[in-house]
């Protein structure tokens, strides 16, 4: 069968013709089931697809325009596709999407990282005002996780004492930030 035979085939479809629809299954169903038994794999899923895909023509047929293009690679595009749909809809889905809304992005957004910027800045001129020591201890636990117990030993003080240069110390830096 000539291509603008098919073409008109799908034509006199589109205008719900049984006769041409009929005809139509007649001179393309084989093809069409060789492309979706290729895509499936498997026989029975390949008879199954081709009928919804003859399904599909009847109901969409008038999308079709007619073109230089051969009207048998509309009919395989539509196979083809449908075949395909059919083996992702067998795949499990790898996450519910609202799972992944609980996902938490540790790192901070442009805007966050915008205005970190500028008081990052600040908050080391504002170190800088506070003594050596007590801004290295600030520094120690805030910036480099030591613990209380490890900075008072590296400044060879007691524990209570660094506990007490670092809240002067922040009540220091907020005072300093607030200017």
């Amino acid at each position: 069968m000539a291509p603008q035979d098919i073409s008109k085939l799908i034509v006199r479809t589109s205008m719900k013709d049984r006769a041409a629809f009929d005809l139509l299954y007649k001179q393309t169903s084989a093809k069409l089931f060789g492309v979706c038994l290729r895509v499936l794999r498997d026989r029975g899923d390949a008879e199954e697809a081709l009928q919804e895909v003859f399904v599909k023509i009847w109901t969409k047929a008038d999308r079709f325009a007619v073109s230089d293009l051969s009207p048998i690679s509309w009919l395989v595009a539509v196979a083809r596709n449908h075949a395909i749909d059919r083996i992702r809809a067998r795949r499990s889905p790898s996450a519910n999407i609202d799972t992944v809304l609980d996902v938490a992005d540790p790192t901070p957004g442009p805007e966050a990282m915008a205005v970190a910027g500028g008081e990052t800045e600040r908050i080391y001129h504002c170190l800088d005002e506070l003594e050596k020591d007590r801004a290295a201890a600030v520094r120690g636990a805030y910036l480099s996780g030591e613990s209380y117990a490890e900075l008072a030993e590296r400044f060879k003080v007691p524990l209570n004492t660094m506990r007490t240069w670092l809240r002067r110390s922040l009540l220091k830096l907020r005072e300093c930030l607030e200017r």
